[in-house]
């Protein structure tokens, strides 16, 4: 076994491009490779084939190795709630909910299950990628620190830190990190890059040897920034397409403050035939919209508190008048009901709220998660849709009986009489090429002929390229294993 990780000067600096980069760069020497995240703070997450869910990033990654996401890939994902708190995931499953406080003396807990998980991926595959989170010298957080130094002291893992150039000061991004570090931290790691350099690179020949003498470590080359990486399924809400609603966007998606498993989207926002915005705060409703799409929540009531100050509701009522349709996506679904209820605080504050009322339909919060892949059959059109659910919550009324879809036996979701309002809880419908272009196509839009999945491999193989390309691959690939 041979692993190797992947540190940040900051968060967004590129840690899980680069890695996915690399994953598929191993793979295509044929190398069988797995992606790990010891902690990730996400709440777009996928559902893994053994039943738990992980960061989506993770399972970008997997897709880069060429298989399957795992729970043991990101044995440690934070899901923000509405409060300070956070909903901590372990191994896949929901294990607590915490404030920064409290998961700060969590971590020492949590430590031998990210190890565990860790020992499985080594057994099982030939190398480890791992991502650290935010930044090493982040030092506040070191003590008990399980993402960055902490994990790779504890796993004796070599690190290679990487800086932004993009966003400026990356000299002092990298020394600085060096400076701020303990002697046995400085260790760990091998050498640095700089990533997303964009012109000539070497106008910055004098700042990178500036950053070897400083620093004493090995640079492994000056990344220019990959044009293909807005294609790519974005993991934090702020990568999302974020150009505001334009007067022609056909399809608008509220911009939700705890937007969760957006990676709804990505197959309408990478479709050239569609146009898509998402709707920020403070915007209306574009008056021609033809779909609104309201997207999954990680906190409902508090979302939908945030719709109806925003005046959305209104402007929501106006486009059904107008004849547009609406979608309802997991939360979305809940948010379109008459009425929303969580005694026992499971997602915030206890209590209940009245919902939009598009959809004659009530839910009730529960504790248990429903986490599952599904197979289903689309009720309109008859063909099939692929996705997951990743929900809380139980959805129920006579708008049911007109279901959205069909799986197996079960009917899943609901519609309006009309056809123009639905609510389903699963998430990644439009990432099936059929049902996408069918689904548009009978609100008067054409989707472009492409493969959403393909395009994902293909810009994958693109960034592997563009890595062989710019930096010393194989100089980094002798390199794990090494401290």
């Amino acid at each position: 076994m041979s692993a190797l990780m992947i540190q940040g000067t900051g968060s967004n600096v590129g840690k899980t491009i680069l890695v996915a980069g690399l994953c598929r760069a191993l793979k295509r020497r044929g190398v069988s490779v797995a992606p790990f995240k010891p902690q990730n703070m996400s709440n777009n997450a996928a559902v893994t084939m053994d039943g738990g869910e992980i960061g989506r990033a993770q399972a970008l990654q997997a897709m880069a190795c060429g298989i399957e996401p795992l729970i043991d890939m990101n044995p440690v994902l934070l899901k923000p709630e509405a409060s300070k708190a956070s909903q901590v995931i372990v191994q896949g499953k929901r294990f607590a909910t915490v404030d920064a406080r409290k998961y700060a003396n969590l971590k020492p807990k949590l430590m031998p299950r990210v190890l565990e998980s860790f020992e499985r991926l080594k057994k099982a595959f030939d190398v480890v990628l791992v991502e650290g989170a935010g930044s090493p010298a982040e030092v506040n957080l070191r003590s008990n620190d399980i993402a960055n130094m902490g994990f790779a002291q504890a796993a004796k893992v070599p690190v290679i830190i990487v800086g932004d150039i993009d966003r400026g000061g990356i000299i002092a991004q990298l020394v600085g990190t060096k400076c701020i570090l303990g002697d046995k931290d400085q260790d760990k790691i091998v050498g640095f890059l700089v990533n997303k350099f964009r012109g000539d690179p070497s106008l910055f020949d004098e700042g990178y040897a500036l950053i070897e003498k400083k620093t004493g470590w090995k640079g492994f080359g000056v990344l220019p920034f990959f044009e293909g990486a807005s294609k790519l399924p974005a993991e934090d809400s702020k990568d999302l397409i974020d150009a505001g609603a334009r007067g022609t966007s056909d399809i608008i998606c509220l911009g939700l403050p705890r937007i969760a498993n957006f990676d709804d989207l990505d197959p309408i926002s990478n479709d050239s035939e569609l146009n898509f915005s998402l709707l920020k705060d403070g915007q209306s409703l574009p008056g021609n919209a033809k779909l609104v799409i309201i997207p999954g929540s990680k906190s409902t009531r508090s979302d939908l508190d945030f719709i109806i100050r925003q005046g959305w509701d209104i402007d929501l009522l106006a486009h059904y008048r107008r004849g547009g349709h609406i979608l309802g996506i997991c939360g979305g679904y809940q948010i379109l009901g008459k009425e929303i209820e969580d005694i026992s605080g499971i997602e915030g504050s206890a209590g209940k709220s009245k919902g939009l009322g598009f959809l004659d339909v009530r839910t009730v919060m529960t504790p248990e998660k429903s986490l599952a892949k599904v197979k289903a059959v689309h009720a309109v059109t008859g063909l099939p849709i692929s996705g997951y659910e990743i929900h809380i919550g139980r959805t129920e009324g006579p708008d049911c009986k007109q279901p959205f879809a069909r799986i197996g036996n079960k009917d899943e979701g609901a519609m309006s009489l009309d056809g123009r309002i639905c609510g389903s809880y699963i998430h990644g419908m439009f990432s099936g090429d059929e049902f996408r272009r069918s689904f548009f196509r009978n609100i008067g839009l054409e989707s472009a002929k492409f493969s959403y999945e393909q395009s994902i491999n293909d810009n994958l193989d693109a960034l592997a390229d563009h890595l062989e390309s710019h930096i010393a691959l194989s100089t980094i690939f002798n390199l794990v294993n090494s401290k």
